[in-house]
């Protein structure tokens, strides 16, 4: 159990995929749960396996976008358990679509979840973690983190703001010298319904899309939730979960901005026909 044993733990996005693999893997370890996410039916059962496993568990249903409701949530967490010391800003959706095409309120929605949720996670539980004295922030970016590709401008503008904004913080808590760690982290393609419960715009080409991202997504949620948990043990300051994403860091570091001209010849010919249009 080691590390996070007795531990309180939150999670958000936690009725499925990552977010449910990660509560599981915590619960194993020993840690105190404070989940939370949209879908009531998914987050239930993420809780019925933990406490099968014994952990100690708090469950709400929170929309992470919705401010006042995080900052409330986070009071109640540390109310409730006496203390925090992990949280894992990992709710996210996914939206798929040209610049042109894209609708201002899409990207506004896209923002809002994947960096504000993550923005108000941690502003609302830092209070707390200080408090503890030994807090550690994980926060979900994506390798679309790491270079853009066509068709993902609002996913990859919030996902490389969370890697910002996460990076900077890390910063802040080093040269403060404060107790809290900070751990950016940037999955490649992981099994989980994210694809799936994605929008596009016009509703263009999902189920092709969904089609591709079966085939690219190599990595089990599981497996993800195990490497992002031996970082943490680790203190890194940036976790990449799959081989795919260890591969096109490594290129796009090597590559520069060069990497752009490739990626767009590339992601033309994957890419359903109708997303990009000549």
């Amino acid at each position: 159990m080691g590390k996070f044993e007795g531990k309180v733990a939150v999670i958000t996005g936690a009725s499925a995929g990552m977010g449910r693999s990660l509560a599981v893997e915590l619960a194993r370890r020993g840690a105190k749960l404070a989940i939370c996410d949209l879908n009531a039916a998914g987050l239930e059962e993420t809780a019925r396996q933990c406490r099968a496993l014994g952990a100690e568990m708090k469950v709400d249903l929170i929309n992470v976008a919705e401010r006042e409701n995080v900052l409330t949530w986070a009071d109640a967490v540390a109310e409730h358990f006496g203390a925090v010391h992990y949280v894992f800003n990992n709710a996210g959706i996914a939206f798929s679509g040209t610049v042109e095409k894209t609708e201002f309120k899409d990207f506004e929605r896209v923002m809002d979840v994947d960096f504000w949720g993550v923005v108000n996670g941690t502003k609302a539980f830092l209070p707390h973690l200080l408090a503890a004295g030994d807090g550690h922030v994980v926060n979900t970016s994506s390798v679309f983190g790491l270079f853009s590709m066509p068709t993902q401008s609002a996913y990859n503008a919030a996902k490389f703001a969370v890697r910002g904004f996460t990076e900077s913080f890390r910063q802040e808590m080093l040269f403060t010298k404060q107790p809290i760690k900070v751990t950016c982290v940037h999955p490649g393609g992981i099994k989980t319904d994210i694809a799936k419960n994605s929008t596009t715009a016009d509703g263009d080409g999902l189920e092709a899309f969904n089609q591709l991202f079966d085939r690219i997504a190599t990595t089990s949620a599981d497996s993800a939730a195990k490497t992002i948990l031996k970082g943490v043990e680790r203190g890194d300051a940036k976790i990449l979960v799959g081989y795919d994403a260890h591969a096109l860091d490594l290129l796009i570091r090597l590559s520069g901005s060069s990497y752009q001209r490739a990626f767009a010849e590339i992601g033309g010919r994957l890419l359903p026909k109708n997303f990009l249009k000549k």
